[in-house]
């Protein structure tokens, strides 16, 4: 019997929308969501403040951007290649978070959510 004969599985169970308000008040919902926001806010504030203070230097910090390291690469070079190395870190930081933390929890919730088996 191939995979075309095969009756298809059931599709899992859709919730109502008081089902979804009801889980957007669990306790196990406002913690995934505490989590997220512990992460998310101090992360985008470190990267605004250093995005800032690279804009700020590059405006009216002339002669210290300016500064050789080696041959013709300055500093203010080095800051700015170092914003595209600190967007590539909080992207990496952000998918280990989200592997460990944040989608066991979500997994648990759809499960409950579509009557599937828990975690």
């Amino acid at each position: 019997m191939s995979n075309i004969d095969q009756p298809a599985a059931a599709p899992p169970h859709a919730p109502s929308g008081e089902q979804f308000i009801e889980m957007q008040n669990s306790p196990q919902f406002q913690e995934l969501k505490a989590r997220l926001r512990k992460f998310i806010f101090p992360m985008t504030a470190f990267f605004l403040i250093w995005y800032a203070i690279y804009v700020l230097l590059g405006a009216f910090a002339h002669d210290f951007m300016a500064i050789q390291v080696w041959g013709n690469i300055n500093l203010g070079l080095i800051l700015g290649l170092l914003q595209f190395v600190t967007t590539f870190v909080i992207t990496g930081l952000y998918v280990r978070f989200a592997n460990r933390e944040l989608d066991p929890r979500a997994e648990a919730i759809r499960n409950e959510m579509e009557g599937g088996p828990s975690l």
